[in-house]
């Protein structure tokens, strides 16, 4: 009987978080076709002859799309590069928008930051590890020698901590950065594959 109902609990482990994605999905189709279909325009001819499964969320992934390159080309860019240069002139927010501007890039912009992923010694038994990322391989500039600075990524949150720590101290692991990301930010709790 204890097989039986491990069989059955193994089963369900296996069933509801694909039951649950697919209801989700079929949910949020039906939902976004059918703010369009429902519309009175196409209930009478001559629009009646348009309207079909899937014409909402086309138009609307289209409208969308298109508003999204419009913005881009005309209004963001633009408006961007003068956000960034009134930004840059004041002292105090040039700081703050800056390192957040940078911060965010490294995580999803063009110039991604976290491709390195480490396993830290934060003992000299080296018994207490951290997972981080390396940012910055030489740190001269700043008048510090032989250390390397390393991104330490909070679990359960955005947030980390960047530690300065010896070469020796930090171990390049064989891992794709997304996976020790995922893991990290779980608290462990993600399967990486």
């Amino acid at each position: 009987m204890k097989k039986v109902a491990r069989y059955f609990f193994q089963g369900l482990l296996y069933i509801v978080p694909l039951a649950v994605t697919i209801y989700v999905l079929v949910f949020a189709f039906i939902w976004l076709d059918s703010l369009l279909r429902d519309l009175e325009i196409f209930q009478h001819e001559p629009y009646a002859q348009f309207n079909f499964p899937g014409l909402g969320l086309l138009v609307i992934l289209v409208v969308v799309t298109l508003i999204g390159f419009a913005g881009q080309r005309l209004i963001t860019a633009p408006l961007s590069h003068s956000f960034d240069t009134m930004l840059k002139r004041a002292p105090l927010i040039k700081v703050i928008y800056t390192s957040v501007k940078d911060l965010l890039s490294a995580f999803v912009g063009k110039e991604r930051k976290f491709e390195k992923p480490v396993l830290v010694s934060l003992d000299n038994a080296g018994i207490l590890q951290r997972f981080g990322f390396i940012t910055a391989a030489d740190l001269e500039d700043l008048g510090v020698k032989d250390k390397i600075a390393v991104y330490l990524p909070s679990s359960y949150g955005i947030l980390g901590e960047l530690y300065v720590v010896p070469t020796d101290k930090v171990k390049l692991i064989d891992a794709h950065p997304a996976d020790v990301m995922k893991f990290i930010v779980s608290g462990g709790v993600a399967k990486v594959k």
